[in-house]
């Protein structure tokens, strides 16, 4: 190697590694995060109706989404609310239910199954745009099958709604 490549290569080394550094735009979770609902209903036939159908997030911004289930009657009636690719595609930071708070700081989840009236919330930066599908469907036990099963209850009622992060 000459001389000259022999400079440039430590004159690239020293000097990157400081002015080319790039720094993080700041803390991905800026409090306050941006309130969303999705309201869970059931229909008369016994369907799941979302409130939206569709939410229209931007990625890198710090949401709250609350998940509301006003009339759910019991553990068979519940609803289990699955979004994976868009969890697999979101920093996740906080779970709430009442007044319990799971702190995941990234980590993940599958589902979250309403088996009785009330709210949960789930804080997150999606960081990847895209489209997500949302299921809302039958827990699990309800149509038989093991507690916890993950993916579409085909023996039972379930509706997609839609997640598109820009």
């Amino acid at each position: 190697m000459t001389q000259i490549r022999q400079w440039i290569l430590i004159f690239v080394f020293f000097t990157y590694p400081i002015s080319g550094y790039v720094e993080s735009l700041g803390n991905l979770a800026q409090y306050p995060p941006s309130p969303i609902d999705l309201t869970i209903t059931t229909s008369e036939d016994g369907l799941p109706i979302l409130k939206p159908m569709e939410l229209n997030l931007l990625s890198g911004n710090y949401y709250r989404l609350g998940i509301n289930c006003p009339d759910v009657k019991d553990d068979l009636t519940g609803w289990r609310i699955e979004m994976v690719e868009l969890l697999n595609n979101s920093h996740l930071r906080l779970v709430t239910v009442g007044d319990i708070e799971i702190h995941l700081q990234g980590l993940s989840f599958n589902a979250i199954e309403c088996d009785e009236v009330g709210s949960g919330h789930v804080s997150f930066v999606p960081i990847k745009p895209g489209v997500y599908d949302l299921y809302v469907g039958n827990v699990p036990s309800a149509v038989g099958n093991p507690i916890g099963q993950a993916g579409i209850q085909k023996d039972g009622k379930f509706t997609f709604g839609t997640i598109i992060v820009r």
